[in-house]
């Protein structure tokens, strides 16, 4: 009997790929970029040890933002790299806050380094083609103004929604791509959900909340 191996992404690596494969793919972003990846999540994206830390009935950690991985050898970072199709090592840097789950990825863009520097809309373009037709991505367009509770890293938390948000300065160059999404739905078990009804030929959204 075949035996099929299915890897299901990080949590971490899931919102940095979705933002980062299409503007390389679509030859917008350099696969040679220096890329840093910022991101913050709830603790129980730490695994065993650390939810018992945040949550231990005496001297819990309540630290409101903890960096962490500052030796830069997190395990999730080779997957962004193969997967985001990068030719180097993201600087990754994740922090904890103290919630149970919910996170917002961040991914800096220095538009001047490139040498033909796309414009917001043109990254926006890119993004919003690439999900356009998916239930569980939305893009959301650059110049919007955004309210406090949508960057709220806990927004999406209970489903299966993935939000990207786009932000340009055209003249400063600058850019910032972030995407929102619950660490233990989009991150990990509503992806894995996804995953097997596309194995099995179910609906891929079968089982899962999209709101």
């Amino acid at each position: 009997m075949a035996h099929v191996w299915i890897s299901n992404p990080g949590c971490y690596p899931t919102g940095t790929i979705a933002m980062v494969r299409p503007l390389i793919e679509a030859g917008l972003l350099p696969s040679e970029y220096p890329l840093t990846v910022n991101a913050l999540s709830g603790y129980s994206g730490g695994g065993r040890k650390m939810i018992e830390a945040y949550e231990a009935k005496t001297k819990p950690v309540t630290n409101p933002y903890l960096p962490y991985g500052l030796e830069f050898e997190h395990k999730h970072v080779d997957e962004m790299q193969t997967h985001g199709r990068l030719a180097h090592r993201p600087l990754f840097q994740p922090s904890v806050a103290p919630y149970r789950q919910g996170m917002i990825v961040s991914v800096p863009l220095q538009l001047w380094a490139f040498d033909s520097a796309p414009t917001g809309a043109m990254i926006y373009d890119c993004l919003a083609a690439r999900y356009r037709d998916t239930q569980f991505v939305v893009v959301e367009p650059p110049g919007q103004a955004v309210a406090p509770s949508n960057l709220d890293p806990r927004a999406l938390n209970g489903t299966n929604m993935l939000k990207i948000y786009v932000f340009i300065n055209e003249n400063r160059r600058q850019a910032v791509l972030s995407a929102v999404y619950d660490n233990l739905g989009k991150g990990a078990s509503g992806a894995a959900v996804q995953n097997l009804n596309l194995l099995l030929g179910a609906n891929a959204a079968a089982g899962l909340q999209a709101a």
